[in-house]
């Protein structure tokens, strides 16, 4: 991480915790005209992409397959302007932030309202062991593990197989459960309001897409490139809290500014890749505080105090993360189930 301000070693890891926070304070809120041309801007290159891809469908599909990939890359942009709303970033209004946030949902197939309870959720207990379950990946302790029978071990392995979690979990969360998202602790009405009206919008809008372009169009076409994006934000999600020296504690232990820097990944990316992931790989940054917009993040980092203790991951380390399945609560990271009798 690239520093400006020199911390004193003999500060306590939490005197640089708050010197950061009040860093990251500084880069909060929205700037209009930079709002603006990210939205307009993607917008425009992904019905660019969308018109190519109709264009070549039928008689160069290899080229509509090509192109694919880059235009689920930009659901995933349009997902991040839709976080920043949630987050009440992306606009000083929060009427616009709502208004916006709304209307990506129908490229992201994501129910607005619903997401940002559940993810403000995540914000306000992300590491703490004693209120996990919302908005995040279940992760069990390791003698939480072994104190299940083997029926429930078993159904913990599956779930966290990376083809169950990831490959088949993430389009199956965007395309089906959020059409039903049961369970969810926020007011019933709330919830099921936001999703029901996001149902309701993405059965005409499709429909007509589906009836103007044909089925075999939106089969091969859209549903591949929500099927893309959803695999890469959800490996997004994964890596920003799944990784060896992670940070959880319970409720008596558990510090907000630890869990959210120290909690979270720095995951360095190649400059393309964080383009399309709206720098959401300055995650410790967006954690300790959800009001900077995605374009400020960069340079909030590139300014920050120094905290050695940031857990940074590069590309290629992201990828021993997949093994990585229980929390040790006596070593204090996560282990894989290879590990457990050594653990």
């Amino acid at each position: 991480m690239s520093l400006e301000i020199n911390s004193d070693s003999s500060e306590s890891l939490e005197d640089r915790l708050k010197q950061l926070a009040l860093h990251c304070q500084k880069f909060k809120g929205a700037i209009l005209g930079r709002s603006l041309f990210q939205l307009i801007s993607t917008l425009l290159l992904f019905f660019i992409s969308l018109s190519a891809i109709f264009a070549t469908f039928e008689s160069h599909y290899w080229i509509a397959a090509l192109l694919i990939i880059p235009t689920g890359g930009l659901v995933v942009r349009l997902f991040i302007f839709q976080h920043d709303c949630g987050h009440q970033s992306f606009f000083k209004s929060r009427k616009w932030n709502d208004r916006v946030g709304r209307a990506l949902s129908i490229f992201t197939f994501t129910p607005y309202g619903y997401w940002r309870e559940s993810h403000n959720t995540h914000h306000a207990t992300s590491g703490n062991l004693s209120k996990r379950g919302i908005g995040d990946i279940d992760t069990l302790t390791v003698r939480e593990y072994l104190s299940r029978t083997w029926l429930k071990r078993l159904s913990y392995r599956i779930y966290r197989h990376p083809i169950l979690l990831l490959l088949i979990g993430g389009p199956v969360m965007i395309l089906i459960l959020q059409r039903f998202p049961v369970g969810q602790p926020s007011p019933f009405r709330k919830i099921w309001k936001s999703v029901l009206g996001l149902n309701l919008a993405l059965v005409i809008i499709y429909g007509s897409v589906i009836s103007f372009t044909g089925a075999a169009f939106f089969l091969a076409v859209y549903l591949p490139i929500i099927c893309i994006s959803a695999w890469i934000g959800g490996w997004m999600f994964f890596i920003q809290h799944q990784f060896e020296n992670t940070v959880w504690d319970r409720t008596k232990d558990w510090s907000f500014n630890k869990a959210a820097v120290l909690g979270s990944s720095y995951f360095v990316l190649p400059k393309i890749l964080q383009w399309f992931s709206g720098n959401i790989g300055f995650h410790h940054l967006h954690h300790i505080c959800g009001m900077i917009p995605n374009y400020r993040l960069q340079e909030c980092h590139d300014t920050a105090p120094h905290v050695p203790e940031i857990r940074e991951i590069r590309l290629w380390q992201s990828l021993k993360c997949l093994r990585l399945t229980l929390w040790d609560e006596d070593l204090r990271k996560l282990v894989g189930f290879n590990q457990l009798k050594r653990a």
